[in-house]
């Protein structure tokens, strides 16, 4: 399947999943919008065949234990995919930037060193209203779209395992 990087995936071009395992990792801080962002993920995955997909929910303190929480599952292994959901919010100090930039790298890294699909699904907005527009609001669920974002993974990844490299030819 090939996208545009402005659009987004049709839900209905991603292969239904069989026995996938996805891990959803929430952040507790924020509650009122990364329990909403847990509940787009989990109602995405059960519509697109969740009865098969075993779908555990771990939950940490805060964005900036996501990354930590997220490698510990790949390094154990068995998962499929990894969604880590969390909301940071900008403040009077730059506490943000701290935050959010270090939640980013540290959710590529555990995608990076364990070859594990680890989905960003973490809001980082100016203000409250803005998160919660991305959260089941007027500009839709950033959770559904990390779900998606996972199978989509999952099935390229399981694409790319059944390719055979070409052999290389004799001179």
């Amino acid at each position: 399947m090939t996208t545009k990087i402005s659009e987004r995936p049709d839900p209905s071009t991603i292969p239904p999943l069989r026995h996938a395992r996805i891990a959803i990792v929430v952040s507790r801080f924020h509650a009122a919008i990364t329990d909403k962002l847990l509940s787009g993920a989990k109602d995405c995955l059960k519509q697109h065949g969740a009865g098969k997909i075993d779908v555990s929910v771990f939950r940490c303190p805060g964005a900036f234990e996501l990354p930590q929480v997220a490698n510990k599952l790949a390094t154990a292994g068995g998962w499929d995919a990894i969604i880590c959901l969390g909301a940071v919010i900008r403040g009077e100090t730059p506490h943000f930037e701290y935050v959010s930039s270090q939640a980013a790298e540290g959710i590529q890294q555990a995608a990076l060193r364990h070859g594990v699909p680890v989905i960003f699904g973490v809001l980082t907005t100016d203000n409250e209203l803005q998160a919660q527009e991305r959260a089941g609001g007027r500009l839709g669920n950033k959770g559904w779209d990390a779900a998606i974002a996972a199978m989509e993974m999952i099935s390229l990844f399981n694409a790319l395992r059944r390719k055979r490299r070409p052999r290389a030819r004799k001179p």
